[in-house]
Protein backbone atom coordinates (compact mmCIF):
# COMPACT_ATOMS: atom_id res chain seq x y z
CA UNK A 1 0.00 0.00 0.00
CA UNK A 2 1.40 3.90 -0.85
CA UNK A 3 1.99 5.65 2.46
CA UNK A 4 0.19 9.08 2.35
CA UNK A 5 2.36 10.59 4.84
CA UNK A 6 5.78 9.93 6.68
CA UNK A 7 6.60 10.76 10.38
CA UNK A 8 7.23 9.61 13.55
CA UNK A 9 5.09 8.28 16.56
CA UNK A 10 6.08 10.91 19.78
CA UNK A 11 5.66 8.22 22.46
CA UNK A 12 7.02 10.44 25.34
CA UNK A 13 10.81 10.82 24.40
CA UNK A 14 10.40 7.58 22.23
CA UNK A 15 10.34 8.26 18.60
CA UNK A 16 9.14 5.84 16.23
CA UNK A 17 9.46 6.22 12.65
CA UNK A 18 6.28 5.52 10.58
CA UNK A 19 3.86 5.66 7.42
CA UNK A 20 0.86 6.44 7.23
CA UNK A 21 -1.49 4.72 4.95
CA UNK A 22 -5.53 4.46 4.21
CA UNK A 23 -7.14 1.40 5.83
CA UNK A 24 -10.41 1.76 3.88
CA UNK A 25 -11.27 2.68 0.16
CA UNK A 26 -14.80 4.13 -1.42
CA UNK A 27 -16.15 1.40 -3.86
CA UNK A 28 -19.03 3.71 -4.71
CA UNK A 29 -19.47 3.82 -8.61
CA UNK A 30 -18.69 7.36 -10.46
CA UNK A 31 -20.77 9.10 -13.12
CA UNK A 32 -19.13 11.24 -15.32
CA UNK A 33 -21.73 14.32 -16.82
CA UNK A 34 -22.25 14.28 -20.57
CA UNK A 35 -24.21 16.33 -22.86
CA UNK A 36 -28.03 14.46 -23.59
CA UNK A 37 -28.19 16.12 -27.39
CA UNK A 38 -24.84 13.95 -28.59
CA UNK A 39 -23.16 12.25 -25.37
CA UNK A 40 -20.07 14.95 -25.13
CA UNK A 41 -18.03 14.70 -22.26
CA UNK A 42 -18.67 17.28 -19.95
CA UNK A 43 -15.55 19.27 -18.38
CA UNK A 44 -15.20 21.58 -15.75
CA UNK A 45 -12.26 24.11 -16.67
CA UNK A 46 -10.37 26.15 -13.64
CA UNK A 47 -10.98 30.23 -15.38
CA UNK A 48 -10.11 33.34 -14.01
CA UNK A 49 -13.45 35.64 -13.53
CA UNK A 50 -10.98 39.04 -13.80
CA UNK A 51 -10.18 37.86 -17.80
CA UNK A 52 -12.17 35.08 -18.45
CA UNK A 53 -8.98 33.38 -19.26
CA UNK A 54 -8.47 29.26 -18.40
CA UNK A 55 -5.25 28.94 -16.03
CA UNK A 56 -3.19 25.80 -14.72
CA UNK A 57 -2.28 24.26 -11.89
CA UNK A 58 0.51 25.80 -11.39
CA UNK A 59 -0.66 29.57 -11.93
CA UNK A 60 -3.48 28.69 -8.75
CA UNK A 61 -2.66 29.49 -5.59
CA UNK A 62 -4.23 29.87 -1.96
CA UNK A 63 -6.23 33.28 -0.75
CA UNK A 64 -8.20 33.66 2.43
CA UNK A 65 -11.60 35.41 1.90
CA UNK A 66 -12.15 38.36 3.80
CA UNK A 67 -15.75 39.08 5.28
CA UNK A 68 -15.96 41.90 2.81
CA UNK A 69 -14.73 39.76 -0.05
CA UNK A 70 -11.35 40.78 -0.10
CA UNK A 71 -8.72 37.92 -0.86
CA UNK A 72 -6.22 37.19 1.38
CA UNK A 73 -3.15 35.53 -0.42
CA UNK A 74 -1.40 32.79 1.82
CA UNK A 75 1.68 30.91 0.52
CA UNK A 76 3.04 27.81 0.97
CA UNK A 77 6.20 29.56 2.93
CA UNK A 78 3.67 31.07 5.18
CA UNK A 79 1.86 28.05 6.73
CA UNK A 80 5.46 26.30 6.60
CA UNK A 81 6.61 29.26 9.06
CA UNK A 82 3.47 28.73 11.60
CA UNK A 83 4.93 26.93 14.83
CA UNK A 84 3.00 23.78 14.63
CA UNK A 85 4.80 21.07 16.44
CA UNK A 86 3.19 18.06 14.92
CA UNK A 87 3.75 19.03 11.42
CA UNK A 88 5.62 15.56 11.12
CA UNK A 89 4.46 13.54 14.41
CA UNK A 90 2.01 11.98 15.82
CA UNK A 91 2.07 13.08 19.21
CA UNK A 92 0.73 11.24 21.53
CA UNK A 93 -1.19 13.20 24.16
CA UNK A 94 -2.77 10.63 26.90
CA UNK A 95 -4.41 7.58 27.09
CA UNK A 96 -7.98 7.02 27.82
CA UNK A 97 -10.44 3.86 27.82
CA UNK A 98 -12.67 3.55 24.64
CA UNK A 99 -15.55 4.19 25.71
CA UNK A 100 -14.45 7.62 26.05
CA UNK A 101 -14.61 8.46 22.60
CA UNK A 102 -17.86 9.22 21.46
CA UNK A 103 -18.05 7.53 18.06
CA UNK A 104 -19.95 10.71 16.81
CA UNK A 105 -16.24 12.24 16.40
CA UNK A 106 -14.96 8.83 14.13
CA UNK A 107 -13.43 9.88 10.75
CA UNK A 108 -11.16 8.78 8.19
CA UNK A 109 -9.21 5.23 9.40
CA UNK A 110 -5.43 4.97 8.56
CA UNK A 111 -2.79 2.35 9.12
CA UNK A 112 0.08 2.91 10.53
CA UNK A 113 3.34 0.79 9.63
CA UNK A 114 6.87 0.87 11.18
CA UNK A 115 9.46 2.60 8.80
CA UNK A 116 12.63 0.78 8.66
CA UNK A 117 13.85 -1.97 10.96
CA UNK A 118 14.83 0.33 13.95
CA UNK A 119 11.18 1.05 14.34
CA UNK A 120 10.17 -2.38 15.01
CA UNK A 121 10.87 -2.25 18.32
CA UNK A 122 9.56 0.46 19.82
CA UNK A 123 6.31 0.16 17.46
CA UNK A 124 5.99 -3.29 19.02
CA UNK A 125 6.47 -1.81 22.44
CA UNK A 126 3.70 0.58 21.70
CA UNK A 127 1.04 -1.79 20.19
CA UNK A 128 1.49 -4.32 23.28
CA UNK A 129 1.23 -1.53 25.79
CA UNK A 130 -2.22 -0.56 23.85
CA UNK A 131 -3.34 -4.32 23.96
CA UNK A 132 -2.11 -4.97 28.34
CA UNK A 133 -4.05 -1.84 29.30
CA UNK A 134 -6.97 -1.93 27.55
CA UNK A 135 -7.02 1.79 26.64
CA UNK A 136 -6.68 3.86 23.32
CA UNK A 137 -4.37 6.60 22.77
CA UNK A 138 -5.15 10.24 21.97
CA UNK A 139 -3.06 12.05 20.02
CA UNK A 140 -2.89 14.84 17.43
CA UNK A 141 -1.14 15.43 14.07
CA UNK A 142 -1.14 17.47 11.05
CA UNK A 143 -2.70 16.29 7.74
CA UNK A 144 -3.13 18.11 4.56
CA UNK A 145 -2.76 21.74 5.77
CA UNK A 146 -3.93 21.25 9.39
CA UNK A 147 -4.09 19.85 12.76
CA UNK A 148 -6.09 17.14 13.45
CA UNK A 149 -6.98 15.05 16.27
CA UNK A 150 -6.62 11.20 16.26
CA UNK A 151 -7.25 7.71 18.15
CA UNK A 152 -4.03 5.04 18.38
CA UNK A 153 -5.74 1.25 19.00
CA UNK A 154 -4.43 -2.00 17.99
CA UNK A 155 -5.87 -4.23 15.29
CA UNK A 156 -4.91 -7.65 15.16
CA UNK A 157 -1.29 -6.79 14.46
CA UNK A 158 -1.27 -3.33 13.42
CA UNK A 159 -1.48 0.11 15.37
CA UNK A 160 -4.69 1.79 13.78
CA UNK A 161 -5.18 5.33 13.88
CA UNK A 162 -8.59 6.78 13.70
CA UNK A 163 -8.55 10.74 12.78
CA UNK A 164 -11.39 12.58 14.94
CA UNK A 165 -13.32 15.21 14.77
CA UNK A 166 -12.44 17.80 17.25
CA UNK A 167 -14.96 18.38 20.34
CA UNK A 168 -15.91 21.92 18.85
CA UNK A 169 -17.08 20.17 15.52
CA UNK A 170 -20.07 17.97 16.61
CA UNK A 171 -23.20 19.50 16.85
CA UNK A 172 -25.50 19.57 19.85
CA UNK A 173 -28.85 17.48 18.63
CA UNK A 174 -30.87 20.22 19.22
CA UNK A 175 -34.67 19.45 18.03
CA UNK A 176 -33.83 15.86 16.81
CA UNK A 177 -35.77 14.36 19.76
CA UNK A 178 -39.87 13.62 18.78
CA UNK A 179 -41.80 16.17 20.63
CA UNK A 180 -44.32 15.66 23.83
CA UNK A 181 -44.13 13.17 26.15
CA UNK A 182 -44.35 9.33 24.30
CA UNK A 183 -44.84 6.55 26.66
CA UNK A 184 -43.97 3.09 25.55
CA UNK A 185 -45.57 0.11 27.02
CA UNK A 186 -43.65 -2.74 28.84
CA UNK A 187 -45.37 -4.93 26.19
CA UNK A 188 -44.27 -2.83 23.68
CA UNK A 189 -40.44 -3.59 25.01
CA UNK A 190 -41.02 -6.89 25.11
CA UNK A 191 -41.91 -7.66 21.29
CA UNK A 192 -38.88 -5.18 20.75
CA UNK A 193 -36.40 -7.18 22.64
CA UNK A 194 -38.02 -10.37 21.04
CA UNK A 195 -37.36 -8.69 17.70
CA UNK A 196 -33.45 -7.89 18.45
CA UNK A 197 -32.78 -11.39 20.01
CA UNK A 198 -34.33 -12.89 16.52
CA UNK A 199 -32.50 -10.39 14.53
CA UNK A 200 -29.05 -11.72 16.97
CA UNK A 201 -25.72 -11.40 15.50
CA UNK A 202 -24.31 -11.23 12.27
CA UNK A 203 -21.11 -11.95 10.75
CA UNK A 204 -20.28 -8.45 9.40
CA UNK A 205 -17.93 -9.80 6.41
CA UNK A 206 -21.57 -11.12 5.36
CA UNK A 207 -22.59 -7.74 4.49
CA UNK A 208 -22.41 -5.97 1.06
CA UNK A 209 -23.64 -3.51 -0.69
CA UNK A 210 -26.83 -4.51 -2.68
CA UNK A 211 -27.22 -1.18 -4.56
CA UNK A 212 -23.31 -1.02 -5.80
CA UNK A 213 -24.02 -4.72 -7.42
CA UNK A 214 -27.37 -3.53 -8.84
CA UNK A 215 -25.38 -0.53 -10.78
CA UNK A 216 -22.86 -2.53 -12.15
CA UNK A 217 -25.48 -4.74 -13.24
CA UNK A 218 -27.29 -2.25 -15.09
CA UNK A 219 -24.31 -0.64 -16.71
CA UNK A 220 -23.30 -4.22 -18.22
CA UNK A 221 -27.02 -4.87 -19.37
CA UNK A 222 -27.04 -1.56 -20.99
CA UNK A 223 -23.19 -2.12 -22.61
CA UNK A 224 -24.15 -5.37 -24.20
CA UNK A 225 -27.25 -3.57 -25.68
CA UNK A 226 -30.23 -5.75 -23.50
CA UNK A 227 -33.25 -4.09 -22.17
CA UNK A 228 -33.13 -3.86 -18.19
CA UNK A 229 -36.66 -4.49 -16.82
CA UNK A 230 -37.97 -2.24 -13.95
CA UNK A 231 -37.56 -4.11 -10.61
CA UNK A 232 -40.82 -3.96 -8.67
CA UNK A 233 -40.80 -1.24 -5.99
CA UNK A 234 -41.03 -2.78 -2.12
CA UNK A 235 -43.74 -2.20 0.01
CA UNK A 236 -42.11 0.08 2.67
CA UNK A 237 -45.25 1.33 4.36
CA UNK A 238 -44.62 4.99 3.99
CA UNK A 239 -43.63 5.37 7.08
CA UNK A 240 -46.67 5.12 8.91
CA UNK A 241 -47.61 2.25 11.71
CA UNK A 242 -50.86 1.91 12.20
CA UNK A 243 -50.23 -0.58 15.21
CA UNK A 244 -47.00 -0.92 17.06
CA UNK A 245 -47.59 -4.01 18.68
CA UNK A 246 -49.22 -5.87 15.18
CA UNK A 247 -45.79 -4.42 13.63
CA UNK A 248 -43.54 -5.68 15.82
CA UNK A 249 -45.48 -9.36 16.05
CA UNK A 250 -45.32 -9.19 12.58
CA UNK A 251 -41.46 -8.40 12.24
CA UNK A 252 -40.86 -10.88 14.96
CA UNK A 253 -42.20 -13.58 12.68
CA UNK A 254 -40.64 -12.73 9.36
CA UNK A 255 -37.02 -12.10 11.19
CA UNK A 256 -38.06 -16.11 12.66
CA UNK A 257 -38.50 -17.14 9.25
CA UNK A 258 -36.08 -15.92 7.14
CA UNK A 259 -33.73 -17.39 9.67
CA UNK A 260 -35.29 -20.56 10.25
CA UNK A 261 -35.64 -20.63 14.03
CA UNK A 262 -37.53 -23.76 14.57
CA UNK A 263 -40.76 -23.38 16.21
CA UNK A 264 -40.87 -19.58 15.68
CA UNK A 265 -43.41 -18.14 13.46
CA UNK A 266 -45.85 -21.20 14.07
CA UNK A 267 -49.15 -21.37 14.84
CA UNK A 268 -53.03 -20.52 14.37
CA UNK A 269 -53.41 -17.74 11.46
CA UNK A 270 -56.13 -16.14 12.58
CA UNK A 271 -58.24 -17.64 10.05
CA UNK A 272 -60.98 -19.76 10.15
CA UNK A 273 -62.19 -22.69 8.22
CA UNK A 274 -65.26 -21.97 6.46
CA UNK A 275 -67.86 -25.06 5.56
CA UNK A 276 -70.79 -25.06 3.79
CA UNK A 277 -73.97 -25.46 5.41
CA UNK A 278 -75.57 -28.86 4.54
CA UNK A 279 -79.08 -29.45 3.37
CA UNK A 280 -81.46 -31.71 4.34
CA UNK A 281 -85.12 -32.65 2.69
CA UNK A 282 -88.20 -34.07 3.82
CA UNK A 283 -91.29 -35.07 2.04
CA UNK A 284 -94.38 -35.65 3.81
CA UNK A 285 -97.79 -36.27 1.67
CA UNK A 286 -96.29 -34.92 -1.22
CA UNK A 287 -94.96 -31.99 -0.22
CA UNK A 288 -91.35 -31.09 0.46
CA UNK A 289 -90.12 -28.65 3.87
CA UNK A 290 -86.35 -27.96 3.32
CA UNK A 291 -84.50 -26.95 6.74
CA UNK A 292 -80.91 -26.41 7.46
CA UNK A 293 -78.52 -26.77 10.30
CA UNK A 294 -78.29 -23.21 11.04
CA UNK A 295 -82.26 -22.63 11.33
CA UNK A 296 -82.13 -25.83 13.36
CA UNK A 297 -79.85 -24.35 15.58
CA UNK A 298 -81.80 -20.99 15.92
CA UNK A 299 -85.20 -22.38 16.63
CA UNK A 300 -86.27 -20.57 13.66
CA UNK A 301 -90.10 -21.34 12.84
CA UNK A 302 -90.92 -24.46 10.54
CA UNK A 303 -93.68 -26.01 9.04
CA UNK A 304 -93.92 -29.16 9.04
CA UNK A 305 -96.69 -31.75 7.77
CA UNK A 306 -97.92 -35.29 8.98
CA UNK A 307 -101.10 -37.32 8.81
CA UNK A 308 -103.25 -37.74 11.86
CA UNK A 309 -104.24 -41.38 13.60
CA UNK A 310 -107.95 -39.90 12.29
CA UNK A 311 -106.72 -39.66 8.40
CA UNK A 312 -106.94 -36.11 8.24
CA UNK A 313 -103.51 -34.01 7.70
CA UNK A 314 -102.14 -31.51 9.76
CA UNK A 315 -99.86 -28.88 8.97
CA UNK A 316 -97.72 -27.45 12.51
CA UNK A 317 -95.78 -24.60 12.55
CA UNK A 318 -93.72 -23.04 15.48
CA UNK A 319 -90.61 -22.28 17.23
CA UNK A 320 -88.08 -24.43 19.11
CA UNK A 321 -89.64 -22.71 22.02
CA UNK A 322 -93.08 -23.89 21.02
CA UNK A 323 -91.75 -27.39 20.63
CA UNK A 324 -90.62 -27.82 23.85
CA UNK A 325 -93.37 -26.21 26.30
CA UNK A 326 -95.82 -28.65 24.57
CA UNK A 327 -96.96 -31.39 26.22
CA UNK A 328 -95.00 -35.06 25.57
CA UNK A 329 -98.03 -37.04 26.36
CA UNK A 330 -99.80 -35.90 23.07
CA UNK A 331 -99.88 -38.58 20.13
CA UNK A 332 -99.53 -36.34 17.62
CA UNK A 333 -96.19 -34.87 18.93
CA UNK A 334 -95.20 -38.53 19.16
CA UNK A 335 -95.94 -38.87 16.03
CA UNK A 336 -94.64 -35.95 14.12
CA UNK A 337 -91.38 -36.40 16.10
CA UNK A 338 -91.14 -39.69 15.08
CA UNK A 339 -91.93 -38.38 11.45
CA UNK A 340 -88.96 -35.93 11.67
CA UNK A 341 -86.68 -38.44 12.38
CA UNK A 342 -87.72 -40.54 9.39
CA UNK A 343 -88.24 -38.31 6.73
CA UNK A 344 -86.98 -38.25 3.32
CA UNK A 345 -87.81 -41.75 2.41
CA UNK A 346 -90.87 -43.50 1.48
CA UNK A 347 -89.80 -46.43 3.98
CA UNK A 348 -89.78 -43.69 6.92
CA UNK A 349 -93.07 -42.61 5.97
CA UNK A 350 -94.10 -46.42 6.56
CA UNK A 351 -92.40 -46.34 10.48
CA UNK A 352 -94.11 -43.15 10.78
CA UNK A 353 -97.23 -44.48 10.47
CA UNK A 354 -96.73 -47.36 12.54
CA UNK A 355 -95.69 -45.89 15.81
CA UNK A 356 -98.73 -43.38 14.98
CA UNK A 357 -100.99 -46.26 14.89
CA UNK A 358 -99.78 -47.68 18.43
CA UNK A 359 -99.53 -44.55 20.20
CA UNK A 360 -103.21 -43.45 18.65
CA UNK A 361 -104.71 -46.89 20.12
CA UNK A 362 -102.93 -46.61 23.63
CA UNK A 363 -104.25 -42.72 23.55
CA UNK A 364 -107.52 -44.03 22.68
CA UNK A 365 -108.01 -45.92 25.43
CA UNK A 366 -107.80 -42.80 27.81
CA UNK A 367 -109.96 -40.87 25.75
CA UNK A 368 -112.88 -42.23 23.96
CA UNK A 369 -113.17 -39.35 20.62
CA UNK A 370 -115.24 -39.55 17.40
CA UNK A 371 -112.83 -39.70 14.48
CA UNK A 372 -114.53 -36.63 13.68
CA UNK A 373 -112.87 -34.33 16.03
CA UNK A 374 -109.60 -36.41 15.99
CA UNK A 375 -107.66 -32.78 15.36
CA UNK A 376 -109.33 -31.27 18.68
CA UNK A 377 -106.58 -33.03 20.89
CA UNK A 378 -103.55 -31.41 18.35
CA UNK A 379 -105.10 -27.99 18.83
CA UNK A 380 -105.02 -28.27 22.79
CA UNK A 381 -101.92 -29.58 23.41
CA UNK A 382 -100.59 -27.15 20.33
CA UNK A 383 -102.07 -23.74 20.06
CA UNK A 384 -99.88 -22.96 16.86
CA UNK A 385 -101.12 -25.79 14.82
CA UNK A 386 -103.75 -25.50 12.56
CA UNK A 387 -106.38 -28.27 11.25
CA UNK A 388 -106.82 -29.22 7.42
CA UNK A 389 -108.97 -31.16 5.35
CA UNK A 390 -107.23 -34.57 3.59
Amino acid sequence: MRSIWNGAISFGLVSIPIKLVNATENHSISFRQIHLADGGRIRYRKVCELDEEEVSGGEIGKAYEDADGTMIPITDEDLAQLPLPTAKTIEIVAFVPADRIDPLQMDAAYYLSANGVPAAKPYTLLREALKRSNRVAVAKYALRGRERLGMLRVVDDVIAMHGLLWPDEIRAPQDAAPDGDITVRDAELDLADALMDTLGEVDMDSLHDDYREAVEELVAAKAAGETVLPAEPEDTGDGKVIDLIAALENSVRAASKSRNVEGAGDGDSGMADVHPLKKTSSKTSGKTARTTEAEQTTGTAKKTTHRTPTGKTVTRSGSSTAKKSAPKSTGAKKSTSTAKKSAGSAGSRTTAKKSTTKTATKTATKKRTSSSRGGTTAKKTAPSRKRTSA
